[in-house]
């Protein structure tokens, strides 16, 4: 028996130790992609609750079929796609170097800006491809059943992805595979 359907069992008979197990579980893998796509670490958190919330608002509807992340993703993803519509104020580079705790040196802001900016610049199909195979780890077959796409439509816009990511960073043919 699977552990997530399990969960969901308990989840649907009202059990809280259940709800708290199966965010524990995805918050952070849903937490990182949220962030990957709107670069602020207030907004992706409020993406990352507004999929959960939407999740368990529908959860006497869902129907367990052994991918449960995946559905997850799928909400993020159209959480994030709803946030670029509506064109939330972005923040300034101060504000962003304010917000970021990780970062250390200012070289490596500085890296972390630009390849933030090289991916937000790629066409959102292209970004949806990076962002679940290089941030997330996703297996191209798992990112074809999340975007609803053949597996060689994956490839396709990894490898295109890749080069419109080595010509904005001006590394042109780096990333060709």
């Amino acid at each position: 028996m699977n552990a997530d359907f399990l969960l969901i069992q308990r989840m649907k008979q009202g059990d809280e130790a259940a709800f708290d197990m199966f965010v524990r579980k995805y918050y952070g893998d849903i937490l990182n992609y949220c962030h990957y796509h709107c670069f602020d670490r207030v907004y992706a958190e409020d993406l990352t609750q507004e999929t959960f919330l939407h999740f368990f608002e529908k959860l006497s509807q869902y129907h367990f079929r052994g991918k449960t992340k995946n559905y997850l993703y799928t909400v993020a993803a159209n959480l994030c796609r709803d946030f670029y519509k509506k064109k939330k104020a972005v923040p300034t580079e101060w504000e962003e170097l304010e917000n970021r705790e990780a970062l250390v040196s200012l070289d490596g802001l500085l890296d972390k800006i630009a390849v933030e900016e090289a991916i937000e610049s790629l066409p959102q199909d292209l970004r949806e491809v990076v962002i679940l195979y290089y941030f997330q780890g996703l297996k191209m077959r798992e990112i074809a059943d999340i975007l609803q796409i053949n597996l060689s439509m994956v490839k396709y816009r990894l490898k295109q992805a890749k080069k419109l990511l080595g010509q904005w960073m001006g590394e042109e043919g780096a990333y060709e595979s």
